[in-house]
C-alpha cells in the first residue's frame, strides 16, 4: 500500500508541468497560424510525455531499486519527445522573440517544464554525478544555442536558469521518493528476516530443551533396563522394582516433553541436584555435592545451572563407563567476583576428542553455552588428569545475591 502510494504520486507529477507550464503557451500565440501550430505541437508532445511517464517511471524506479533492467527504449523515446517539444518551443521563441509581451515569462517557463518528465526518469537510472554533469552540459549548450539564435545572451542565461531549476526540482522530487521506497523495502525484508530468525531461534530452543530433557532420562532408562535384564536372568525379584522405576521415569519424560512443547518448562536447581545425587548413587557412584547453600539466585540463573547439572549427569552416565566418584561444587570466588560451579568425575577410560574450545563435540554442551551466554556466563570442559573429567561454569557475581 505504501509503495503504491509513492509510485502513483510520482506518476502524477509529470502532469503538473503539462497543464501548468506548457498549456498556457496557447494563450500567447496571438492567434497567428504558425505560433498556434508550434504551441499545439509542444502541448501535444507533452501530453504524450505524461502518458508515457507511467510505464517509464515505473521501470526507472525498478532500476533504481535494482529490481529490473534500465528502460533504455522508453527513456530514448522520452528523450526524442522532449527534444521535439523543446524544438517547437525554441522555434516559437525565435519567431516571437524573448522578453516581449506576454511571452516574456510563459514561453521560457514552458521550456523548463517540458524537460521535467525526462529529467525525473533520467535521474533514477544514472548516478547523481552523471545526472548533474549532463544537466550542466545541457545548460551550457542551451545558453550557446539561444544566444546564437536570439542574440540576447542575458535572456539565454535566464532561460538556462529555468533549465537548471527544472533539473534540480526533478532530482529533488524523484530521488528521495526512490530512496524512501528502498527504505520501505528494506524494512519489509528486515521484518521478514526477523520473523525467520525468531522461528529458527525457537526451533533451536526446542531442540536444546528436548535434548536436555530426554538425554538424562533415556540414559537412566537404558541403565535401569540393563540392570533389570541382569536381575531377571538371575530370577531376582528386584527386577520388578527396576522396571517399575523405568516406567516412572518414562512417564516423567512424557510429562516433561509436553511441558517443553508448551514452552513452560524451567529446570529447578535444587531438584536437579537431588535428582543427580539419587541417579548417580543408584548407578553405584559416590556423589558429593558441596555449595553455597545460602546464595540466592534469580530464576533464570537457577534454571541455567539446573540444566548444567542435568547435562553433566547425563554425560557422566553416558561417557564414563567406569565412574566411581563424582563431585559437584558451587563456590564464590571473591577475587574475580564470579560464581563457579564445577562437576568432576573419574572413570573416563576413553576421553572424547576435544574441539577448539576444549570441549567434546555434541549438542549438549553447545546448548548449555547458549543458555549461559545471555547471562554473561562461560562454560569450559575437558580432561584434568588421567581418567578424570571436569566441567566448569562461571557466572558474574551480579547474577547472585546472599
Amino acid at each position: 500500500m505504501v509503495e503504491a502510494y509513492f509510485r502513483w504520486s510520482l506518476y502524477a507529477i509529470p502532469w503538473l508541468p503539462v497543464f501548468g507550464g506548457v498549456m498556457p503557451v496557447m494563450s500567447v500565440t496571438g492567434g497567428h497560424a504558425l505560433p498556434v501550430t508550434l504551441a499545439v505541437v509542444a502541448s501535444g508532445l507533452n501530453v504524450v510525455q505524461g502518458v508515457l511517464a507511467v510505464p517509464l517511471l515505473n521501470r526507472a524506479l525498478d532500476r533504481y531499486l535494482t529490481l529490473g533492467p534500465t528502460p533504455r527504449g522508453l527513456l530514448l523515446l522520452s528523450g526524442v519527445l522532449t527534444l521535439a517539444a523543446e524544438g517547437a518551443l525554441l522555434a516559437l521563441i525565435a519567431l516571437m522573440g524573448i522578453g516581449h509581451g506576454d511571452s516574456a515569462a510563459t514561453v521560457p517557463i514552458a521550456v523548463g517544464a517540458c524537460l521535467t518528465p525526462f529529467f525525473m526518469a533520467h535521474c533514477l537510472v544514472v548516478s547523481k554525478r552523471s545526472f548533474l554533469a549532463a544537466l550542466a552540459a545541457a545548460t551550457l549548450g542551451l545558453v550557446l544555442l539561444l544566444g546564437a539564435l536570439t542574440g540576447s545572451w542575458l535572456g539565454a542565461v535566464a532561460l538556462s536558469c529555468l533549465l537548471v531549476f527544472a533539473g534540480v526540482w526533478s532530482f529533488g522530487i524523484t530521488r528521495p521518493t526512490g530512496w524512501l521506497l528502498g527504505v520501505v523495502r528494506k524494512l519489509d525484508a528486515a521484518r521478514s528476516t526477523e520473523a525467520r530468525l525468531a522461528v529458527a531461534e525457537e526451533r533451536l530452543r526446542f531442540g536444546r530443551d528436548l535434548h536436555d530433557v530426554m538425554g538424562r532420562n533415556l540414559a537412566v532408562i537404558a541403565l535401569k533396563s540393563e540392570l533389570a535384564v541382569q536381575l531377571a536372568r538371575r530370577e531376582r525379584p528386584e527386577a520388578v522394582e527396576q522396571m517399575v522405576e523405568v516406567q516412572r521415569i518414562a512417564q516423567e519424560s512424557q510429562r516433561e516433553v509436553r511441558e517443553v512443547v508448551r514452552g513452560y518448562r524451567k529446570a529447578d536447581l535444587q531438584a536437579e541436584l537431588a535428582g543427580a545425587r539419587s541417579i548417580l548413587r543408584a548407578a553405584g557412584v559416590d556423589c558429593r555435592i558441596e555449595g553455597e547453600d545460602e546464595t540466592q539466585l534469580p530464576p533464570e540463573v537457577e534454571s541455567a545451572l539446573g540444566w548444567v547439572v542435568r547435562e553433566g549427569t547425563t554425560n557422566v552416565l553416558r561417557h564414563a563407563a567406569e565412574v566411581r566418584h563424582c563431585a559437584l561444587r558451587t563456590l564464590i570466588d571473591p577475587h574475580r567476583s564470579v560464581l563457579v560451579m564445577t562437576m568432576e568425575n573419574d572413570g573416563v577410560t576413553h576421553p572424547p576428542v576435544a574441539t577448539g574450545t576444549g570441549s567434546p563435540p555434541g549438542s549438549g554442551l553447545k546448548g548449555l553455552r547458549e543458555r549461559l551466554h545471555p547471562l554473561g556466563g562461560t562454560l569450559t570442559s575437558g580432561p584434568v588428569q588421567e581418567g578424570s573429567y571436569r566441567l566448569t561454569v562461571e557466572l558474574p557475581m551480579g547474577t547472585a545475591t546472599g
